[in-house]
């Protein structure tokens, strides 16, 4: 039954690596069953009902990826997007909660209606394919940066904005150490490196005293006081059209950049670079994100953690569907998910943030109108700590440069149109 709904011979798997590839992912990501919940608890949401909310937006969101779309890819509620809605829409700009749920349901109607006419699908294949290269290299620094800094290797500083944090902290100490054995482990062809890196940094946590064991089993929260409780009249305000333009242009392309870098990695893409079933992924993001706003939660998006689980082996949609299982368990193991501290999951990134890297040698360094704007590409989104403005600079620089440099025949038309709506974006929407 698996073969024939995952195809698992035609992508090189098996049952067995697919299961452990979901494994990881979840692990890599189980975070934000925790970090969602307190960003948006902020709001005045209860956040007991926000824990349920993300379980479960994450879990159908990842089902309808892996059993519709066949991709190994997993969604949640986006960290990003969580901020944005608690720090610049509720507290910000002083927008209740509810009427904030009512824009991301329609930010994800309008994805859903635009993914039907397969306009999403249209931007993604417009994308260059030094842009895609550099996109899934920046996603890969985007992951190390994150890591590092969860890890405590990177501090921020108010003299040189970053710079080496405590490295006598055990904490980070047995980060560096997970690193170094994912690396060794692979290097040894050990499979499930990665798993093995994060549970041996998480057991040495727990028996040093540095981590708490929560324990296995607790009874799921309520998730009344969020169900159902978006505001739509609200959200239709005029002066919301902003925000959920936000919502949507924002989600749009950390979605994309997600889904290239990843799918990428895994070797997913055609002959053409382009991301076969792609109207079928976006289809899923859709979903996810109106079922995640009526649940209670922030705009729901594919995570580039799921490269964690591609460099163990996972390729099909089943490795999503363990994810999703795992994201309904964690509703009555939410103990035992929480039992694996962040600084044991940042070494699986950094390592994984190497092998993304690799897309960078395929660019063609000898044609500066190419590999200019994907260098930009790279490097903006770690230092912009964001996907999206990355490819946002991307495709600026992209089109600026080949009109500059009067190499008009390269740009199509839609580099263009995407290029011009980022600048309008910067320009109104700051």
């Amino acid at each position: 039954m698996l073969e024939a709904l995952f195809k698992l011979k035609a992508h090189g798997t098996d049952v067995k690596t697919e299961v452990l590839a979901g494994i990881t992912t979840f692990l890599t990501m189980a975070y934000i069953v925790f970090v969602n919940p307190s960003i948006l608890s902020m709001t005045g949401m209860d956040q007991h009902a926000v824990f349920v909310a993300t379980c479960l937006a994450a879990a159908l969101g990842t089902a309808i990826m892996g059993l519709v779309a066949n991709y190994p890819i997993a969604l949640a509620p986006g960290m990003g997007l969580n901020a944005y809605f608690t720090f610049s829409v509720v507290k910000g700009m002083g927008v209740p909660w509810q009427v904030a749920l009512g824009a991301v349901f329609l930010s994800g109607v309008i994805f859903l209606v635009v993914s039907l006419f397969k306009v999403r699908e249209a931007i993604v294949n417009a994308i260059p394919h030094s842009l895609k290269l550099a996109i899934s290299a920046g996603v890969g620094f985007f992951l190390a940066l994150i890591a590092l800094k969860s890890a405590g290797v990177v501090v921020g500083s108010p003299a040189t904005l970053v710079t080496l944090g405590p490295l006598h902290d055990p904490k980070v100490l047995l980060a560096i150490f997970g690193f170094f054995l994912i690396v060794a482990l692979e290097c040894r062809r050990i499979h499930g490196s990665i798993i093995i890196g994060i549970l041996t940094v998480t057991a040495i946590s727990i028996a040093l005293g540095l981590s708490k064991f929560e324990g296995i089993v607790s009874a799921p929260p309520s998730l009344a006081p969020t169900l159902f409780k978006m505001d739509l009249a609200g959200a239709l305000n005029a002066g919301l059209a902003g925000v959920i333009f936000v919502f949507f242009f924002v989600d749009l392309f950390d979605t994309t950049g997600t889904l290239v870098g990843v799918a990428h990695r895994a070797g997913l893409l055609d002959k053409d670079g382009k991301l076969p079933r792609l109207k079928k992924a976006l289809l899923a993001d859709s979903v996810a994100i109106a079922a995640g706003a009526a649940l209670g939660t922030s705009s729901t998006t594919a995570y580039v953690e799921s490269a964690a689980g591609t460099a163990v082996g996972g390729r099909t949609g089943l490795t999503a569907v363990v994810v999703a299982i795992l994201f309904l368990a964690a509703l009555w193991f939410s103990p035992l998910a929480g039992s694996v501290p962040a600084y044991a999951t940042s070494p699986a990134l950094c390592y994984v943030a190497v092998l993304m890297a690799r897309g960078l040698a395929e660019i063609e360094w000898n044609d500066l109108t190419e590999s200019a704007p994907a260098v930009v590409t790279a490097l903006a989104m770690p230092f912009t700590f964001s996907i999206a403005d990355g490819i946002a600079f991307g495709f600026i620089s992209y089109a600026a440069i080949k009109l500059l440099a009067g190499r008009f025949a390269d740009l199509r038309p839609a580099v263009i149109v995407i290029a011009l709506l980022w600048v309008v974006k910067f320009a109104l929407f700051p």
